[in-house]
């Protein structure tokens, strides 16, 4: 068994019963073929809660100076997290992230590109635009509705393909892809929380 199952199985058995996940439209999530994930980002246990919510083995970005240091990075590495600098335009990671899509794997994204200290949807960046405008990967919004506290139910949903043909075929920008598909994450968001305030009434 790999690191990556090892390190899915022994989160997903503390963070289930903790914060009492709750799991919503997972099957949406192609079998096969390029897949990316984009989610809301509210914390920073967003990558492991969407990693063992996923049926799928996901490929997670992560800043670059957590690999500086030899045994992390090494680590890391086996978790299927690969290295970007942030603040700059960083081309490296951005092949390495196509390159994940072409092998047909799971690319796992936060379009915001940082996590919102107020659980709002901040504005996204291009990243996330870029990958779907420049693969074909099959693009799934997901919402996760906190809060993190012991006990509290957290819910993650994942929502339906988001077709981005007109914006392949219009030669729209990354930016516009990536407000597209931050639309859709609003969407669901906001649906579903409606619909847990109707039923905690």
């Amino acid at each position: 068994m790999s690191l990556y199952k090892v390190a899915k199985y022994v989160v997903a058995s503390i963070f289930f019963p903790l914060f009492r996940i709750n799991v919503i439209g997972k099957e949406k999530i192609p079998q096969e073929g390029p897949v990316i994930i984009c989610s809301n980002h509210i914390s920073n246990l967003d990558p492991p809660v969407v990693g063992i919510t996923s049926p799928r083995d996901i490929y997670f970005m992560a800043k670059g100076e957590l690999f500086e240091k030899r045994f992390l990075g090494k680590l890391l590495t086996a978790i299927h997290a690969f290295p970007v600098k942030r603040g700059i335009s960083d081309r490296s990671a951005l092949r390495k992230g196509l390159k994940i899509l072409k092998n047909n794997e799971t690319l796992g994204l936060f379009p915001e590109g940082t996590r919102s200290k107020t659980g709002e949807l901040g504005q996204p960046l291009a990243g996330a635009g870029f990958f779907a405008l420049r693969s074909n990967a099959v693009i799934i919004p997901c919402a996760i509705l906190g809060p993190y506290k012991a006990w509290k139910k957290l819910t993650v949903v994942y929502g339906e393909p988001i077709d981005m043909e007109y914006y392949r075929n219009t030669k729209a920008s990354a930016k516009e892809a990536a407000e597209a598909i931050m639309t859709e994450i609003k969407i669901l968001k906001e649906k579903h929380q409606s619909e847990t305030a109707l039923l905690d009434k």
